[in-house]
């Protein structure tokens, strides 16, 4: 790990590395490949003459390859270099998605969505333990925004793409398009990235030893809250702003363009101050989703506020993301594992709010009673931020517990 000086934001510090935007570039493409499926599920239901529940099945299976699998890939390339670990998993995500764009039958594309999700959960970590290598622990959370930015794009431009592919040219070209993004950003990996130091035959046992600390699974929790809080509330977003605010069907995608900008604003903006107002950003982030869900809870009615509810979802909601990795390295260091465990967490919070959301639904108490359980996570999660007070220090610093000094 490389030594770094305290705050070298305030001194103009050095750009950041070519290396940590091509990894933003595989993360666009990779999410892109996660996200696509939800908006193509017509198309892929009658070419493999399945029911949209088994179409849904499809994104479950992504999901839980990236909580089961990622963390057990991960840990078989324990002793591997940062950049050929890379280049490894992006060519099992090729394989992957390539196999996806072959598809004649659903078990193909089934076994396509498993390949991916645990490619992706394990290239998460090694990105991140690379980005933590790059440029220092004082510019780790920066550094996250921008890797992490990838997945705040491919919802606001990705998404779309491939929705507008399928509708006009079929499902096939989306996923031969990931599969070019991917193979391009494997080229740039290649070419720009640093070997990196052969990973020490102690780390397995300094991660082990980092896994064990209460603090960091505070900050699993509080990561898993803040997400789960989301998409308690995101995944039931459309009908809540058709049935109970009024908009029409033509404004919804408009009103989720205007989400996925925030969304992207609000990355970029924590990922600057999270390295300095870790705590800050995370208190005030989470606060702002509880109050903004019971405002909406209480007036969705009006579309004024429900517009203004929409822009602080997205400005507070997914950029809390470079905050939470910043709170997660500073607690169990940059190691993949770490990395890839909190990518798990992250996935099992966004699995339980959409599911408990439908669960609100399905008992009949209505499309505002995903506001009310997605304020409840955000409550749990603003008092899970105080769990940790004495386990570590929230500063970035070089010599914080758990990092490599």
């Amino acid at each position: 790990m490389p030594t770094t000086t305290a705050h070298p934001e305030r001194r103009g510090a050095p750009p950041l590395p070519a290396a940590i935007y091509l990894l933003g570039l595989c993360i666009f493409a990779m999410a892109t490949s996660e996200f696509m499926v939800a908006g193509m599920m017509p198309s892929l239901a009658s070419a493999f003459h399945a029911s949209l529940a088994e179409v849904g099945n499809l994104v479950s299976a992504f999901a839980a390859s990236v909580v089961v699998g990622g963390p057990l890939l991960t840990w078989r390339l324990r002793a591997v270099r940062r950049k050929p670990a890379l280049l490894g998993l992006l060519a099992v995500f090729l394989i992957g998605q390539l196999i996806g764009a072959t598809a004649d039958g659903y078990p193909q594309m089934l076994a396509s969505r498993i390949v991916c999700g645990v490619a992706q959960s394990a290239f998460f970590g090694v990105a991140l333990a690379l980005a933590g290598e790059l440029v220092g622990m004082d510019r780790i959370a920066r550094a996250a925004g921008l890797v992490l930015n990838g997945l705040m794009l491919a919802s606001v431009a990705g998404l779309p793409m491939a929705t507008l592919l399928d509708r006009h040219w079929g499902w096939r070209p989306a996923f031969w398009l990931v599969a070019a993004l991917v193979g391009l950003a494997m080229l740039g990996i290649a070419a720009a990235a640093p070997a990196g130091d052969k990973p020490a035959g102690q780390e397995a046992g300094v991660e082990w030893r980092a896994l064990a600390r209460p603090a960091l699974w505070a900050a699993y929790l509080s990561s898993g809250l803040i997400i789960g809080a989301v998409f308690a509330v995101f995944t039931y977003l459309a009908p809540l702003l058709l049935r109970v605010s009024g908009f029409s069907p033509a404004m919804v995608p408009l009103l989720f363009g205007v989400y996925g900008a925030a969304t992207v604003l609000g990355n970029l903006v924590t990922g600057r101050l999270a390295d300095r107002h870790t705590r800050r950003v995370l208190q005030g982030g989470v606060l702002t989703l509880l109050l903004v869900m019971l405002a909406l809870a209480l007036g969705a009615q009006w579309q004024a506020l429900a517009v203004a509810g929409v822009c602080l979802l997205g400005l507070a909601g997914l950029p809390m993301n470079p905050a939470m990795v910043a709170r997660v390295v500073r607690a169990g260091g940059t190691g993949p594992m770490v990395n890839s465990l909190h990518m798990a967490v992250v996935n099992l919070g966004l699995m339980f709010g959409a599911w408990a959301g439908g669960l609100c639904l399905d008992a009949g108490w209505g499309l505002r009673a995903p506001l009310w359980l997605g304020a409840a996570l955000a409550l749990l999660a603003w008092l899970s931020l105080g769990l940790d007070r004495s386990g570590y220090s929230w500063r970035t610093t070089a010599s914080s517990p758990g990092l490599p000094r």
